[in-house]
C-alpha cells in the first residue's frame, strides 16, 4: 500500500466493474474488518468469490435480478440510481464511501477492478481521485502488484511516503497541470525542489532505493504510480 504520513481511522474496500481482482487479492485488502461496497457490476465479482458486500451501489445496469437478490440475501444494503445520472458508477461508490467514514476522520478508501475495460473509464477513475469529497482520505486504485494515488498540494503543501522495497518502480506524473517544489528523498532519480510539467515524461520509472521514500510537492498535484516488484499478498 503506499502509506501516508496520517493516522487512518478505518478501510473501506470498493470493487469497481473493471479487471476483477483474485480472491487472494480482496482478502488481502478486506483483513481488519474492512467494509466491502461494489459499485454496480463490481458486486458480480464478490457474488463469484464468495464475498458479502455491506453496500452495492449504482443504476445496476449490469446486475440481474437474480444478482440483486443474491445480494441481498448476504446482507448488502442495496443503492439504486437512475441510468440517467451525472456520476459514473465508481463516482457513487467513492462518495458513499467518505459518509461511511464520517466527518473528522482519515478513511483509507482502496478500490479494486478500476483499471482494464473501456479506456475512457479507467482514464475517468484515475481522474476521480482529484474530486474534492476524497480530499481527507487517503484513496488509491490497487491491481496486483501496481498501487496508483494522488498527492495533492492544491491547497497546501503536501508530502507522501512510500512504502515497499528496493527496486519498486515510481511513477511521478503532473495531474491538471504543472507540479512546483517536488522534492524527494531515497529515489534513485532525486529531485530537488523542482518542477514536473505536462507532456514531458520525466517522472516515469524512478526506483526505490529502500523500504520507504518520501515525496514532497509544494504546490499541484502529482499521480503517484507504485509498482511493486514483490507480490504484497500470497
Amino acid at each position: 500500500m503506499p502509506g501516508g504520513d496520517f493516522f487512518l481511522d478505518m478501510r473501506i474496500v470498493i470493487i469497481a466493474n473493471g479487471d476483477p481482482p483474485t480472491h487472494d487479492e480482496v482478502a488481502h485488502w478486506l483483513r481488519d474488518g474492512a467494509t466491502l461496497i461494489c459499485a454496480d457490476g463490481g458486486a458480480r465479482t464478490a457474488l463469484a468469490l464468495g464475498l458479502a458486500p455491506a453496500h452495492v451501489i449504482g443504476d445496476f445496469d449490469s446486475l440481474s435480478e437474480d444478482d440483486l437478490s443474491a445480494l441481498v440475501q448476504r446482507g448488502a444494503q442495496l443503492h439504486r440510481y437512475p441510468a440517467r445520472k451525472d456520476e459514473t458508477d465508481l463516482e457513487l461508490a467513492l462518495l458513499l464511501a467518505t459518509r461511511l467514514a464520517g466527518a473528522g476522520e482519515r478513511a483509507e478508501i482502496v478500490v479494486l477492478g478500476a483499471c482494464g475495460g473501456r479506456l475512457d473509464h479507467e482514464l475517468a477513475n484515475m481522474l476521480l481521485l482529484a474530486m474534492p469529497a476524497l480530499k481527507d482520505a487517503d484513496v488509491s486504485l490497487a491491481r496486483g502488484r501496481e498501487r496508483v494515488f494522488l498527492i495533492d498540494a492544491r491547497d497546501r503543501p503536501a508530502q507522501r511516503t512510500l512504502r515497499g522495497s528496493p527496486g519498486d518502480t515510481v511513477s511521478l506524473l503532473p495531474f491538471g497541470g504543472d507540479a512546483h517544489g517536488i522534492r524527494t528523498t531515497n529515489l534513485e532519480y532525486p529531485l530537488h525542489d523542482e518542477s514536473l510539467f505536462v507532456g514531458p515524461a520525466r517522472g516515469v520509472s524512478n526506483v526505490m532505493l529502500d523500504t520507504s521514500a518520501t515525496v514532497f510537492l509544494r504546490a499541484g498535484m502529482l499521480l503517484c504510480l507504485v509498482t511493486h516488484h514483490v507480490q504484497q499478498f500470497e
